[in-house]
């Protein structure tokens, strides 16, 4: 009887369909298949992505150079492009990449590998993020532009400053080089510690909530 009780668990086991939701620290349990904005929360979002490395953590200093602070610098690009840009597009910026609190990174040469299962659960989620603060779900085609131009940008940045490329390597994966200030440089090219990252990404998610 024992030997048929625990075979008959296995069997419900294997029956059941596979987990595909992470518990957030804020409590929140979030379906990977079928995000809800309910279940979305900024402070999750800024931990996940201060944690989160890029470029496989393969960048110099002591410190991992996180996604949030990739975003915050693609965000200062995106205004130094457009001085005028409206808030909602700013915080559209800031959030391209909030998807990868719960998906990590994935480095653009395995996205290639896996196809296009990866880019469907991060449009789900970036769907989702945007509901949960008010953007529209999808963004308009001149604003994905922008993020996509600012993106590339920052990642030669990244690339030459920290990841070990050549000019003439960034070149031919990124684009021209952008022009930046030094001050910009200075700000958000030296790797931060986790906790800062998290708290200037939550510090700019609020200041551009406020105005």
């Amino acid at each position: 009887m024992p030997n048929r009780i625990a075979n008959g668990r296995a069997t419900a086991q294997r029956l059941q369909p596979p987990r595909a939701w992470q518990r957030m620290l804020s409590g929140r349990r979030l379906d990977l298949l079928d995000p809800s904005a309910l279940d979305i929360e900024i402070e999750d979002i800024a931990h996940g992505l201060a944690r989160v490395a890029r470029w496989n953590g393969q960048t110099s200093g002591a410190h991992i150079f996180s996604v949030a602070q990739h975003c915050l610098l693609v965000e200062a690009l995106a205004r130094e492009r457009v001085p005028r840009l409206g808030r909602a597009l700013r915080l559209a910026v800031l959030l391209h990449d909030a998807p990868e609190y719960v998906i990590g990174d994935m480095i653009s040469p395995f996205k290639v590998v896996i196809g296009d299962a990866y880019k469907a659960v991060e449009r789900r989620l970036l769907a989702a993020i945007h509901r949960r603060f008010g953007l529209p779900a999808q963004s308009p085609p001149e604003l994905e532009h922008l993020i996509k131009t600012a993106d590339r940008q920052a990642a030669f940045l990244e690339a030459t400053r920290l990841a070990g490329f050549g000019t003439t390597e960034a070149r031919r994966f990124f684009g021209q080089p952008p022009r930046i200030t030094v001050a910009l440089e200075r700000e958000y090219l030296k790797p931060w510690p986790a906790e800062t990252a998290q708290a200037r990404y939550l510090e700019r998610f609020k200041n551009l909530v406020a105005e």
